[in-house]
């Protein structure tokens, strides 16, 4: 196990993230030029891509973190059956759900109901699929729709905030179902569809589309949203939400449904619209 891995047990979780979400929020130039100028020369950002490619315009970190894409920069995949990458990043893990258990690294499994904090809502995608997809510092960190979906529920999980990187995923036992996470449920053509967007150390939020900041500040139970009836639907492609610093998305499929686009396995790199399954 890395030392990294090994003092994030011990590391106070709560207390980094808090004076990283003051960092990415200042709107000192000094702080936020220092930051973008750190990560985009460390992590090697595309600014090319960028909406704004202008580093210096951005008043605050978390607004040059989250930044939009320039049109067509992204595109949807051709085929209209296949669902969608909902992110750029690279695939941690994707496969089956075998009966329940969700595969995270070798050695190391969670379950679908640990993940979503409740054995009911796992039930249906007890053999379904699950797609892992890591955002790295350079991403683009806006998470999109793989399937037209109407929002049914989300569910703000509270945990811990460990690392989300490969050395934590290898060592950290049922890392993603540990730490704090926002599942968004969404109804679909095919059934059921759950994103999960999981925090990690550092990460100052979650914000979706549809209402702002979702994550409230370090809750301590679980806190359920219903949005059945409130027509919210997003369409293939669409933005979802955002994270306020790198970390991962979950999604879960039923089983039946999809197969997932053959050339995919883990530690392969992806962006935002590529194919991850098509319908059967």
């Amino acid at each position: 196990m890395s030392l990294t891995t090994t003092l994030s047990y011990v590391l106070p979780h709560r207390l980094l993230s808090s004076m990283a979400r003051r960092l990415a929020y200042s709107s000192n130039p000094r702080i936020s030029r220092w930051l973008i100028d750190t990560v985009t020369e460390k992590f090697g950002v595309n600014l090319a891509e960028a909406a704004n490619p202008d580093p210096r315009s951005y008043p605050t970190f978390n607004q040059f973190f989250t930044r939009a894409l320039k049109p067509g920069a992204r595109v949807p995949d051709a085929d209209a059956r296949t669902l969608v990458m909902p992110a750029d990043g690279r695939i941690s893990q994707l496969g089956a759900i075998e009966d329940g258990n969700i595969f995270q690294a070798k050695g190391q499994s969670f379950t679908a109901a640990e993940l979503l904090g409740d054995a009911g809502d796992a039930e249906v995608f007890r053999h379904g699929l699950f797609a892992t997809v890591y955002l790295s510092p350079k991403d683009y960190h806006r998470v999109h729709m793989p399937w037209t979906g109407t929002l049914r529920e989300t569910v703000h999980v509270p945990g811990r905030l460990f690392s989300v990187g490969p050395a934590a995923v290898n060592n950290v036992p049922g890392l993603f179902a540990r730490n704090e996470r926002l599942v968004c449920h969404f109804d679909t053509d095919f059934g059921p569809m759950v994103q999960v967007m999981v925090g990690a150390l550092l990460v100052s939020g979650v914000e979706t589309v549809w209402g702002g900041e979702e994550i409230p500040a370090y809750g301590d139970r679980i806190t359920r949203k219903d949005y059945r009836g409130k027509g919210i639907t997003l369409e293939r492609f669409a933005e979802m939400a955002r994270f306020n610093y790198g970390s991962t998305v979950i999604v879960l499929l039923p089983p039946g449904v999809a197969e997932f686009a053959p050339h995919l396995d883990a530690e392969h790199a992806v962006k935002l619209g590529q194919a991850l399954a098509t319908l059967r």
